[in-house]
């Protein structure tokens, strides 16, 4: 039935994950593919495989700003939300040029700015559910 086991249950386990996700975790969610993608397009930078390298790239910048720039509120969100718009507007940028010059440097750069970024929502979720936990507790 299944042609690989284990990438059908990655598959179901993510669906899962998704459809009972919280809106924090579903943008953690988006930052983790982001940067599965970038991970894959530098292995296939480093081993000249330009069709794989132009899928994952391609699926990068398609979480950038179809899921990152697109969960956006910018009226509501002020400064924040429009730097980060401009932001992810730039790793976009970044990595068209990677796509065209085949520059692992651009990716690089991209990967830090995501994981930077990644990594203050994923401590904010974190300071968020402890002072909910603690809120409960009281």
């Amino acid at each position: 039935m299944f042609s690989n086991p284990i990438s059908a249950y990655q598959k179901v386990s993510l669906e899962s994950d998704v459809l009972s996700a919280d809106p924090h975790r579903l943008i953690v969610l988006l930052f983790d593919a982001a940067e599965a993608a970038l991970q894959q397009a530098q292995v296939h930078l480093a081993g000249n495989n330009i069709e794989a390298k132009s899928r994952a790239l391609g699926r990068a910048m398609e979480i950038i700003t179809d899921g990152l720039v697109s969960s956006l509120n910018v009226e509501e969100g002020g400064a924040l939300a429009q730097n980060l718009r401009a932001l992810y507007l730039y790793m976009v940028s970044r990595l068209m040029h990677a796509h065209r010059h085949n520059d692992p440097t651009a990716v690089t750069e991209v990967q830090k700015l995501l994981s930077d970024i990644a990594g203050a929502w994923r401590e904010m979720g974190a300071n968020l559910k402890n002072e909910n936990t603690g809120a409960q507790n009281l």
